[in-house]
């Protein structure tokens, strides 16, 4: 099924609309290989549509487009990407996890167990560490950059 059409369902079982806006800001979020800045993807945006976009607009966006889970937004580098799993058709129960590439800049969703985040989630709590977020964003060299 095409990702576009997976993520209108997703949208309709959530009772909200996929209006040609916010596909048109999951549509370049798609072809990007890399995570992208609000104001990066504005200009791509704007470059492929027929009327300008304004940022504030992308951002509203991509605030609705993460709140249907169809993207996700790195906290450590303030840049979004298009969650790997929107045609997917079972559920996922553990938080997105984030591998990027310090070269290239590409972001791998990777599946982590529950256990793991547990084990992380204790170590911290042994020196006194509330974890305030459990998504991990872990940088590194991808095979194609190594």
């Amino acid at each position: 099924m095409d990702i576009i059409l997976s993520a209108e369902q997703k949208c309709a079982d959530n009772g909200v609309k996929l209006t040609k806006r916010r596909r048109q800001v999951l549509t370049a979020l798609l072809e990007c290989n890399a995570a992208v800045s609000a104001y990066e993807l504005t200009e791509l945006c704007n470059q492929q549509g027929e009327t300008a976009m304004p940022a504030m607009s992308v951002y509203r966006i991509l605030e609705f487009l993460e709140g249907q889970s169809l993207v996700h937004r790195l906290s450590t580098t303030n840049k979004y990407i298009a969650c790997s799993h929107i045609s997917c058709d079972h559920t996922h129960f553990t938080r997105p996890q984030f591998l990027i590439c310090n070269d290239c800049t590409r972001v791998q969703e990777v599946d982590v167990t529950s256990e793991t985040l547990s084990a992380i989630e204790r170590v911290a709590a042994d020196v006194g560490f509330n974890l305030s977020d459990k998504q991990l964003e872990v940088s590194g060299t991808c095979s194609n950059c190594k």
